[in-house]
């Protein structure tokens, strides 16, 4: 009897970007390095905003080199908003939650463009992946997130109402990825965001952040290993050597990517990574592929929380802040 070879087809990880075509300057680097470092293959989903955003990061993903095991496709917030009117006409505080910051859509619209059950591996545009690797198994239940201090949670008074109502938070969240499976409990999702406010959350950007901490809290799951998945830390010293002139790109060169499959560049950081790409200083990639279990969530408490609090209106008083911003 003749035995025939059957080829065996590796399924595509699904992941999800939210941006804005404003993004592009430095989320196409990311993006390359996506398509070019992991070692399997990937369904990326981006959505955007308005049809000529669409236009321009289709355009700019376009030319870039896409290996014929990667997929992706763009799509429109008009796209996802016929969407959102099928799978949330049940839950009017999502469906007006997710017309309020862009960021916010990163919680709601990876949903529209995944069926139950299915992995969702959502990805802020300022990440950058320096090294070959692989994503971390996506648990059968659950969410992972990135780890970084201190606590991100704001406004203060979307954060204190969801202690009032005995609304438990992670702490240390850091919003970079998120990785978690299409069985999001939306009757839950709804209520928690009309606790939070409803219409009347304010448009921070921070918002997102109160949400996947409660998230987390409900779901279990844990931090993803932060060597591997690292965020950058904007630190005092940081500021300071900027200061007195040393680079950003000369300032990247003291984090720790030659073990890091997936580097958070927040902030400032994002410009720094796409100066050092253009210089070709991420040119000598290393294979991160081990898989490592996540550390479990630390519950970030209301005596904690107020602890930061009065640190920081300290802090506030004797004109830190304005210190560190003049030294940005």
């Amino acid at each position: 009897m003749s035995k025939t070879k059957v080829a065996m087809t590796v399924p595509r990880r699904k992941v999800f970007c939210v941006l804005s075509a404003r993004a592009l300057p430095y989320a196409e680097k990311g993006i390359a390095s996506l398509f070019s470092r992991a070692s399997e293959p990937v369904e990326l989903t981006l959505i955007t905003d308005e049809e000529s955003d669409k236009t321009e990061i289709v355009a700019a993903v376009s030319n870039l080199p896409v290996s014929g095991n990667h997929s992706w496709t763009v799509h429109s917030q008009r796209e996802a908003d016929e969407r959102a009117d099928q799978l949330l006409a049940r839950h009017a505080h999502l469906r007006q939650f997710r017309l309020g910051h862009p960021c916010w859509r990163k919680l709601t619209d990876p949903l529209l463009y995944s069926t139950p059950g299915d992995e969702m591996i959502i990805l802020d545009p300022d990440l950058y992946f320096p090294n070959r690797f692989s994503f971390e198994p996506t648990p059968a239940s659950g969410l992972l997130l990135m780890w970084q201090p201190p606590s991100c949670l704001l406004p203060d008074d979307v954060v204190r109402r969801a202690y009032s109502l005995g609304i438990p938070l992670a702490h240390h969240v850091d919003i970079g990825v998120a990785q978690l499976r299409n069985q999001i409990d939306l009757d839950w999702f709804d209520w928690l965001v009309g606790c939070l406010g409803g219409k009347d959350i304010p448009q921070a950007m921070h918002v997102e952040a109160i949400v996947w901490a409660a998230m987390a809290m409900r779901v279990g799951g844990g931090y993803l290993d932060p060597t591997h998945w690292n965020c950058y830390q904007y630190r005092q010293w940081k500021r300071l050597a900027m200061k007195l002139g040393i680079s950003g790109v000369t300032l990247l060169k003291v984090e720790n990517l030659r073990e890091a499959k997936c580097f958070h560049a927040s902030g400032i950081a994002k410009w720094f990574v796409k100066q050092a790409c253009e210089q070709e200083l991420f040119l000598a990639a290393r294979d991160v592929l081990e898989t490592r279990l996540p550390k479990p969530y630390e519950e970030l408490t209301l005596r904690q929380y107020d602890a930061d609090q009065r640190l920081k209106r300290v802090a506030r008083n004797l004109g830190y802040y304005r210190l560190m911003r003049s030294a940005s």
